[in-house]
């Protein structure tokens, strides 16, 4: 978008019952500096003003119309089918550059259709929502886009006051801010994804990072504590990476344990849905993450513990829940598309497993290892080293497998600046 023009911001949201607070947003996103472009997500009324894209647009933009929607049952089935509407309209004009950015208003119902828009959108466009849960446990890991913005929109049940408008005024702010700023990716690099935990945690891409970037590889780090897995996760399914080096899969672990440290069911599984080859390791799947300002779980007061911060602390998993664990971890991956590679670290799989470390558990580790090594089958590639994650001889393996993919053209080429 160029600087001198206006940034074109989509407006979305319940024109029949929110018409007060997106007058309102309009006029806060004219003031910033932008053009706004509405569009009406309502399914028995209408909106005291015309908008752009209409209720009736946006059935059509889900092969419907809107006397069928009304008619589809109750209004959950009624808001997935404009939901649907509303996401491939979306698409459709950034896919046109004629919109900028995108912002929405909503409760429950009207968050729950705003997700599916901002999946839809390329990351780097701006966008943000407005929300009376924004959040919230309520959203499941796998709804939420990579680059999402969230507001709570406290006051925002029932019309206007001063608390609401003064969130709606931040969030039209920050999302015309947002537009006339916004850098979107791009790269003439191949771009590889690392999955990791602080260097405190899991070194290995200390050294990875600079030598893939030798290589002439561009290389994103993801920070496994939930949304990070998620982020990468969604990048991954719009086909993001070259290749992806996932070597941090405690979210897996979490998720299997019971922990809200989650990155969704579908963690570990939509690289290899989409084709793009993983070098993957199992980094930190001993420990089971939970809030440390919450009582430690009753399951987990007699394991090893580790408090990180006042936010995060873990506790090591029983050797059952590892070997449940090992045969998740074979299974994600015996259905991907591209090759696969699985690096063992028989030594420890994270610095605090260590003996003299507070989550130092050997028969654990032994109970992995072993239901990893029967778990995995071909055409995965079992590469068991005897050595810890943090070692020199992880990191050497791991660049030796990158290497060879890149030598067969399972990995395309990276791009080097030759000097003149």
């Amino acid at each position: 978008m160029q600087e001198t023009k206006k940034p074109r911001i989509l407006l979305i949201g319940t024109g029949d019952t929110k018409a007060d607070e997106l007058l309102f947003m309009r006029d806060c996103i004219a003031r910033a500096g932008g053009d706004t472009i509405k569009m009406d997500i309502s399914v028995l009324g209408d909106p005291p003003y015309p908008a752009e894209h209409d209720k009736h647009a946006v059935a059509a933009a889900a092969d419907t119309t809107i006397e069928a929607v009304a008619a589809s049952g109750d209004e959950n089935s009624a808001m997935s089918l404009m939901a649907l509407g509303a996401a491939n309209l979306a698409r459709d004009l950034a896919a046109r550059d004629a919109i900028d950015a995108v912002i929405a208003i909503g409760g429950t119902m009207g968050t729950d259709l705003a997700l599916d828009v901002a999946q839809a959108l390329p990351l780097g466009m701006p966008k943000l929502i407005v929300s009376t849960v924004a959040f919230s446990h309520l959203i499941p890991p796998e709804r939420v886009a990579a680059d999402l913005m969230m507001i709570l929109w406290a006051g925002g049940l029932y019309g206007l006051n001063g608390t609401c408008t003064a969130v709606l005024s931040q969030a039209c702010g920050a999302i015309v801010g947002a537009a006339r700023s916004a850098v979107r990716p791009r790269t003439d690099k191949p771009v590889v994804a690392i999955t990791s935990l602080g260097k405190s945690c899991l070194a290995y891409m200390v050294e990875l990072k600079p030598q893939l970037e030798k290589r002439g590889y561009e290389v994103v780090v993801f920070h496994t504590t939930g949304m990070g897995g998620r982020a990468m996760e969604a990048i991954a399914a719009q086909r993001g990476f070259a290749a992806v080096l996932d070597l941090s899969l405690q979210e897996v672990a979490n998720l299997l344990t019971g922990s809200v440290v989650n990155s969704g069911s579908d963690r570990l599984e939509n690289a290899g849905r989409a084709g793009i080859p993983q070098i993957v390791a199992p980094g930190a799947i001993d420990m089971v993450d939970f809030p440390a300002w919450l009582p430690t779980p009753q399951e987990l007061t007699e394991r090893p513990f580790h408090a990180h911060n006042r936010l995060l602390a873990s506790a090591t998993s029983r050797p059952d829940d590892r070997r449940r664990i090992a045969r998740a971890i074979a299974k994600k991956l015996s259905g991907a598309a591209a090759p696969v590679a699985f690096v063992l670290p028989s030594g420890g799989i994270q610095q605090w497993d260590q003996e003299g470390e507070a989550l130092h558990d050997p028969e654990g580790l032994s109970a992995f290892v072993d239901e990893m090594r029967s778990a995995v089958a071909s055409p995965v590639e079992l590469h068991e080293i005897k050595a810890h994650i943090n070692s020199k001889t992880f990191n050497e393996t791991v660049l030796r497998i990158f290497d060879r993919w890149v030598d067969a053209g399972i990995v395309p080429a990276g791009k080097t600046t030759v000097a003149a």
